[in-house]
């Protein structure tokens, strides 16, 4: 074992190092610059049109659930262990100095976020006869946008067979968790954790996003409360954990108690990559779970990739670093890492009834996590079977493939779960940007009509007609 994760290692840290430092900070930059930095500067405008319309019904245009429901099935992947064990993870191997480099990486992913959204609006199709769903992912993009139909096929059967495999992390962070807070024997949480995911991901997209746009709200506001309780706490630190983050992001931080010390390179490192996988922004993902989303206009459902990312990273993330940094917790207690170090950090806060808060919270972070992996994995099993009988037949005996290995391998090490989750992500991302660097005036020709012609006419009152589309040959009914 000791091996393959050297082995794992080796090769994530390759790619997470200058090679996928200069892809995705590179890829967000221009991004950023073509579309006038309006993903991050045009705050009010995306509020408005995210968070603002929470509660507004499932708005105008065609799709299969509201832009609500659809951005809540892609936070479930989002806000999730990742902004708890992967913050955790990314202090005790780069340093504070990572946080900073997660930021950086949200502010220029909100835009290869966006990219992946118009995307997914824009090569959607819907399936009739199986499901009567609107769907999109990787390997629809791959052969409607790119013609690539044999490397969309081999990319759809990767995606199902290898991404259940992702969630081993969740169940190591919930088995783990809820063991430091509440002795619970793992195998029992295993058990609760897969029938209830199972039982909920049994009832198709309109279930998962109905659950989702109920409690992930819910728990990413109780959990940004906790955090923001141990803040103030010791209110007059904050300014200096700041400039702790700040400070050792652009220099070496050497060892002190417990932690090793972190070169700038493993900051820059693990916080681009550990805000990768908090945010997704670049993976793909958001290119599934809004091609689902009810909207007039592509660019419109895009304002998610500000939404998204900014309360994932930006807020989320930043919670659970600076409770860690706070409670001094990264330093004090060196043998502990992933969730179960940022359950340390509340329970240090507030006693045991913190570590209890917490383990709950990883709970269901992670419960809504694998429940919007599996919808993203599904949809590369319906590709590979079309539109038909065959795929009727196979979802259901999916659905049991997928819980295997998070029931069955909890208990790997975390930093093996973690090293491979990174290759996988790796992959992803490679594969992602691709898609967005050979669509790209296509991806602008949307962004400007957006702005330049749709958003005008509906100041003056008048409705604009749909912004037009390609032909594409697909089963389902292309938009």
């Amino acid at each position: 074992m000791n091996g393959l994760l050297l082995v794992i290692q080796t090769i994530s840290d390759f790619l997470w190092g200058t090679p996928m430092t200069i892809a995705l900070i590179g890829t967000g930059l221009y991004l950023s610059i073509k579309f006038k930095f309006r993903y991050i500067t045009k705050i009010k405008f995306h509020f408005q049109n995210t968070f603002g319309k929470m509660f507004k019904g499932k708005g105008e245009g065609e799709g299969t659930v509201s832009g609500f429901a659809a951005a809540c099935t892609a936070m479930a992947n989002t806000i999730g262990v990742g902004n708890i064990g992967g913050v955790a993870t990314a202090i005790t191997m780069g340093g504070p100095g990572a946080i900073f480099w997660m930021w950086i990486s949200a502010l220029l992913g909100m835009s290869t976020k966006a990219c992946e959204i118009i995307l997914g609006q824009r090569y959607r199709v819907k399936y009739k006869n199986s499901m009567d769903e609107y769907m999109c992912d990787r390997s629809f993009v791959m052969k409607n946008a790119l013609g690539w139909k044999k490397g969309a096929f081999l990319l759809a059967i990767c995606c199902f067979v290898l991404g259940p495999w992702t969630c081993c992390v969740q169940t190591e962070s919930v088995v783990n968790s809820l063991k430091e807070a509440f002795g619970i024997k793992p195998l029992l949480a295993v058990i609760v954790l897969g029938i209830t995911c199972f039982l909920t991901i049994a009832g198709g997209l309109k279930r998962i996003s109905s659950v989702m746009e109920r409690i992930v709200p819910i728990m990413a506001i109780l959990y940004i409360l906790g955090g923001i309780g141990i803040l103030l706490m010791d209110i007059n630190a904050v300014p200096g954990a700041v400039t702790l983050i700040f400070k050792s992001a652009f220099t070496p931080m050497a060892g002190v108690g417990g932690f090793a010390g972190a070169t700038v390179k493993e900051a820059m490192r693990y916080g681009i990559a550990r805000g990768l996988y908090s945010n997704d922004a670049g993976t793909g993902y958001g290119i599934v779970a809004h091609a689902a989303g009810i909207t007039d206009h592509p660019v419109r459902q895009s304002s998610w990739g500000w939404g998204e990312v900014f309360l994932d990273t930006i807020v989320v993330c930043s919670v659970t670093a600076l409770s860690l940094i706070l409670t001094n917790s990264y330093i004090d207690y060196p043998n502990v890492t992933s969730a179960q170090l940022t359950t340390v950090a509340f329970k240090v806060a507030y006693g045991n009834i913190g570590g209890y808060f917490l383990s709950l919270a990883i709970t269901v972070f992670a419960w809504t996590t694998i429940i919007g992996m599996y919808y993203s994995c599904a949809k590369s099993v319906n590709y590979a079977f079309g539109d038909s009988n065959a795929n009727k037949i196979a979802t259901p005996i999916y659905m049991v493939y997928y819980m295997l290995p998070c029931l069955l391998f909890y208990n790997i090490k975390a930093d093996l779960l973690w090293a491979a989750t990174d290759l996988l992500s790796a992959v992803y991302v490679i594969v992602t940007l691709i898609f967005i660097y050979s669509k790209r005036k296509e991806i602008m020709r949307l962004y400007n009509d957006f702005w330049d012609r749709f958003i005008p006419a509906l100041k003056r009152g008048e409705y604009p007609e749909k912004v037009s589309y390609e032909t594409v040959e697909e089963k389902g009914d292309v938009l």
